[in-house]
């Protein structure tokens, strides 16, 4: 089963001539070609690069326990 959306559209006045040219010259409606059109522009999007994975590195260890609210203090301090 199929399902259509209306919706509206802004597009200039030479553009739409230009869509109702080629829409009656392949025998389509114009509903037809700017889905067809829409449909190829969004085939050809690149997909998304894979990132690289963010670097690690060791940062010596904890200076302070942060559960211990006077010792992160006195650290804070520093």
């Amino acid at each position: 089963m199929f399902f259509h959306m209306k919706t509206t559209l802004s597009i200039s006045d030479a553009t739409m001539r230009a869509v109702k040219r080629e829409a009656a010259r392949r025998g389509q409606t114009m509903s037809e070609l700017v889905e067809s059109a829409l449909r190829q522009a969004l085939s050809r999007t690149k997909p998304v690069a894979k990132m690289q994975p963010l670097p690690s590195f060791s940062s010596g260890g904890s200076r302070v326990d942060v559960s211990d609210r006077d010792a992160l203090f006195n650290a804070m301090e520093r």
